[in-house]
């Protein structure tokens, strides 16, 4: 537990408990998880969407759909064109945390460490590593 919260956290109240479930259901399917991931530098219009992942236009707009009612995602239109982004940097960083929890417990360096450029070694029962 970080210190900065740690006395003032309180039990949640059951509505948040069950959008949260929700939230994780939604982040349980691949293809979702790729859509959020795709989006995490800014918004993007579906056909973008939909090469990125590699899939049709109508299935990724029927994920997004499911992301927009588990309020992940926010929907733009433009014309013809509908966008997509991130709702908020909360979505955006449990997907990136998700992500980059993968790399660590997959072993070796990780991935985001390279990229990095900065960390030699990474400590794996350092808490915030």
């Amino acid at each position: 537990m970080r210190a900065d919260t740690q006395a003032t956290r309180s039990t949640p109240d059951d509505d948040h408990v069950a959008l949260a479930v929700e939230v994780f259901r939604m982040l349980s399917d691949a293809t979702r998880v790729r859509l959020l991931w795709a989006m995490l530098d800014g918004e993007r219009s579906v056909n973008e969407l939909a090469e990125t992942v590699g899939k049709s236009s109508a299935g990724v707009s029927q994920h997004l759909a499911k992301l927009r009612l588990a309020r992940l995602v926010r929907a733009r239109k433009q014309g013809n064109q509908v966008f997509y982004r991130i709702e908020n940097s909360h979505a955006g960083q449990l997907v990136e945390d998700a992500i980059y929890h993968a790399e660590h417990s997959s072993g070796g360096f990780p991935e985001h460490h390279r990229a990095a450029g900065a960390v030699t070694h990474v400590d794996p029962t350092a808490a915030n590593s």
